[in-house]
């Protein structure tokens, strides 16, 4: 019966996105759709990702994008009827990439912050996340207050350009601030015992504890903040919006996305396709 569901899904969302389209061309007056024109017009969905967030997006030793966004994505292009191209590049550079047209949406284990919202339009979310701990020390995996960290004798790393960078340096302006490009970098800084502890999503912290079990990697039992993710999107297309809103109704509907949540959190064995690091 689920799948049933899912299948009338994939049937009536490219209907009502042609349904839309049509709409559109035919009345004027209406506020046009300039990155579904462009998506439908090139015949491919541009997806932005770090590939480097598991267990959302993840880059196996061979290359291959893995994850629960690249999954998701793959359901958004087949109900738009396009291909899909996801483009990784740094976290940091993915808004800007966004804002040039140079892809058409991010799905990065992005957390929708009203910053960001400023600038462009979130939809979702479709996964929660929260801020913890990855770290070698078991006092400072221990703490159930993030504030606790805020010591000049402690050095943090995060991504550049992430909530966690905000996170140190808004509320933890005493500590040492070390930024890493990828979250394989901030790892290896942890593991070379060159920072104390790296601030991440709690999923990425728990991954990175299985990922590497002969170096005594712990991380805090709970997140100790709330994180919405969700798909952030240029704010010139509210077509785009509503087509995205319409999609995750009939997506959460059918079960589809617990399923593709559940296979990626619940079942380790993926693990083993990463590539080591050096």
């Amino acid at each position: 019966m689920r799948k049933l569901r899912f299948i009338l899904m994939l049937i009536l969302i490219p209907l009502f996105f042609c349904a839309c389209t049509a709409l559109d061309s035919s009345n004027s007056s209406l506020s046009p759709s300039p990155v579904l024109e462009r998506i439908t017009s090139r015949g491919e969905l541009l997806v932005g990702t770090a590939g480097s967030m598991p267990p959302l997006n993840m880059t196996t030793k061979e290359g291959k994008l893995i994850g629960l966004e690249p999954d998701i994505a793959r359901f958004i292009a087949d109900s738009m009827g396009v291909k899909l191209q996801m483009k990784t590049m740094p976290f940091d550079q993915l808004l800007p990439a966004l804002k040039k047209g140079e892809i058409d949406m991010i799905m990065s284990d992005m957390t929708m912050t009203g910053k960001r919202n400023l600038e462009v339009a979130f939809v979702g979310p479709y996964f929660i996340s929260g801020k913890s701990i990855l770290t070698k020390n078991a006092d400072i995996a221990a703490i159930s207050n993030g504030r606790d960290l805020n010591k000049a004798e402690i050095s943090l790393t995060a991504l550049s350009g992430s909530t966690s960078q905000q996170v140190i340096q808004g509320l933890l302006p005493k500590a040492k601030f070390v930024p890493a490009q990828d979250y394989n970098e901030a790892v290896k800084l942890i593991l070379d015992d060159k920072v104390d502890a790296m601030v991440a999503d709690y999923p990425i912290c728990l991954i990175s504890v299985f990922r590497f079990p002969d170096h005594s990697l712990a991380t805090t039992l709970k997140p100790f903040t709330y994180e919405p993710i969700g798909i952030a999107i240029p704010a010139n297309d509210p077509l785009l919006i509503n087509w995205l809103n319409n999609f995750f109704i009939s997506f959460k509907g059918s079960g589809e996305l617990e399923r593709l949540t559940n296979k990626w959190l619940e079942n380790g064995s993926w693990v083993k396709q990463l590539p080591e690091i050096k």
